[in-house]
């Protein structure tokens, strides 16, 4: 029995801002037999054999001890796969955990009362809608002024000129960009990139999650811009959800803030073991990589056959217009089939199903039961 107190109620001792907040809702993880997973955009391949030896290898009794404070041996590892210094890059625990550390690192909590231009950019965090859906959690938990701007009907990005139009703020404290773009899976050109980071005054973060399914990547832009950094993670290409492992790769004087940031210990130190592991193993991993982009291919070829209009991806996903019924119904006449994708009750995406990539003989199965639907 819990004791009474004179007081506050213990929702009174929240923040309000606490109180008001509405946390991120991940895709399902449900442990149903016989389910057929297309919503969170996993690699269906399980990670290399030399990954799970390193694991295993691994879990012995240095458990008892802490990891290596900085990941050094993996930023080195890194810093030799990117081309640049271990000074350039950080490592977390998912590349979640750093953008949630960018925030705080280098915007400024919203101020009441009169501002100045300069002063409501340096409180704004700002990112296209469509896209990655913590992004506006994580202003709201830092009290940052949001600036969302809607992408065109294409999803593609948008030129400069259109941006400044749109009430894209240049001088903003902080930009996300997911690219690929998701939840569409349209690539932005490195050389649009390239135009919009050079009109950029504040900290823009390239969030790469799912760059290696794609023909371009803007990593060159973190070494030739001192205010960029690009945002990688082991999850969605390498196979390592479980173990969360992610690194932004960036100018020495953002990389040290964030790095002043952290939690100590921030990565646990079988997810740096699988990590090195992985880097090791880099052609394995390419040969899923070829797989995937192939059946991408495949399975667009197969839903634009019926009718349904799919956009160009460059990720490990697809996303997809149904024709003869709608997006809703039909995630959920697939979900009675036990195949589950990822529906996304918003203005500029109720119309469109994102579908994760499997492997061959779940990607059959579900274009089997696409059809079935449409008989029905």
């Amino acid at each position: 029995m819990t004791a009474k107190r004179k007081g506050n109620s213990p929702e009174q001792l929240i923040r309000p801002l606490v109180r008001k907040l509405h946390g991120y809702v991940p895709g399902e993880q449900p442990k149903i037999p016989g389910l057929i997973k297309l919503n969170t955009n996993e690699n269906p391949a399980p990670p290399s054999p030399k990954v799970i030896r390193a694991i295993r290898s691994a879990a012995d009794g240095r458990l008892r001890l802490y990891p290596d404070p900085t990941a050094q041996p993996l930023r080195e590892a890194l810093a030799k796969f990117h081309g640049c210094k271990p000074e350039n890059i950080i490592v977390g625990n998912g590349s979640d955990e750093l953008l949630a550390l960018a925030t705080r690192a280098f915007v400024e909590p919203r101020q009441r009362g009169a501002q100045t231009k300069r002063q409501v950019a340096r409180q704004t965090i700002q990112y296209f809608t469509p896209s990655y859906s913590l992004y506006p959690i994580l202003a709201d938990i830092h009290g940052a002024r949001r600036n969302q701007v809607k992408l065109p009907g294409s999803f593609e990005l948008p030129a400069n000129d259109a941006l400044r139009a749109d009430n894209w703020n240049f001088s903003a404290a902080l930009s996300y960009i997911t690219t690929p773009n998701a939840p569409s899976g349209r690539g932005y050109p490195t050389r649009g990139l390239a135009k919009l980071c050079e009109e950029q005054k504040g900290v823009t973060i390239l969030d790469e999650a799912y760059a290696d399914f794609a023909a371009e990547n803007a990593m060159r832009l973190a070494r030739r811009h001192p205010h960029v950094l690009v945002s990688r993670t082991f999850s969605k290409a390498y196979s390592l959800c479980f173990q969360r492992v992610g690194y932004f790769v960036g100018h020495p004087a953002l990389i040290g803030a964030l790095d002043r940031m952290r939690d100590s210990y921030n990565v646990n130190g079988l997810g740096q073991a699988a990590a090195l592991a992985t880097l090791s193993d880099i052609g394995y991993y390419r040969r899923q990589f070829e797989r995937i982009v192939r059946l991408r291919a495949r399975t667009t070829e197969s839903l634009e056959a019926l009718g349904f209009e799919v956009l160009p991806s460059q990720a490990n996903f697809i996303f997809a217009k149904p024709a003869g019924l709608t997006a809703a119904d039909w995630f959920q006449q697939l979900r009675k089939r036990k195949i589950l994708t990822r529906w996304f009750d918003s203005p500029k995406a109720r119309n469109w199903l994102r579908i994760t990539i499997g492997t061959e003989a779940e990607m059959a199965r579900f274009l089997t039961a696409t059809k079935s639907i449409l008989r029905q």
